[in-house]
């Protein structure tokens, strides 16, 4: 599956265009990345981008993504170590402001959960974290369904769209939770489908 047609499908799920969309299309550009170009002269070492999140709240991301897609017959979104793809994402295809609600969101998540539960997101049991988020996504559909063009995104929504689209291009998501042939033949325009039967992950 190519990024265009993984955003766009997470775009079709998500109801609205995926924040960080245009940077990915592009392959991404860091503001180290940006300098290096700038100045090539300059050391690679000095080029490499400084890592937004920190492998606690790695962690912390990889239960967040395996709440919204838990493993059932097919591995979930921990074994596609969506955290890591997020990590890398929000650091490299993200706006500093976009950047910054994201980690805003990381500590709003668990203070949130700590008032609803008196413990934080990693210490919750497998209901209470499918509650909490819940109530999270019915929260940035409200946001998102009336939000003006000057808004700040919201984090939940980015947490969504991320393990959406980092699940869904990763090995796993690609060939077990859809269909995947490796060497496609002709196009198919019109394939019979089933109810319950898997989405291609190639065409």
């Amino acid at each position: 599956m190519n990024r265009r047609d993984a955003l766009a499908r997470v775009a079709l799920i998500m109801g609205s265009t995926v924040i960080g969309a245009d940077y990915f299309l592009t392959g991404c550009s860091s503001p180290a990345k940006e300098e290096a170009k700038a100045d090539p002269n300059k050391p690679v070492a000095a080029a490499k981008p400084k890592d937004v999140l920190n492998q606690k709240q790695i962690q912390l991301l990889d239960e967040v993504g395996e709440t919204i897609l838990p493993t059932t017959k097919t591995p979930g979104a921990k074994a596609a170590q969506v955290g890591s793809f997020m990590a890398v994402m929000v650091r490299d295809c993200y706006t500093p402001e976009d950047q910054q609600v994201f980690l805003n969101g990381l500590t709003q998540l668990d203070k949130d959960c700590q008032k609803q539960y008196s413990k934080g997101f990693m210490e919750c049991d497998a209901t209470q974290r499918t509650a909490f988020l819940t109530a999270r996504d019915r929260e940035q559909k409200a946001f998102t369904a009336n939000q003006r063009k000057d808004d700040p995104s919201r984090y939940f929504r980015m947490m969504k769209e991320l393990t959406l689209l980092g699940y869904f291009t990763s090995e796993i998501g690609a060939t077990q939770a859809l269909r995947y042939s490796p060497i496609p033949g002709r196009y198919e325009g019109n394939v019979p489908y089933k109810k319950g039967d898997k989405a291609w992950a190639t065409t």
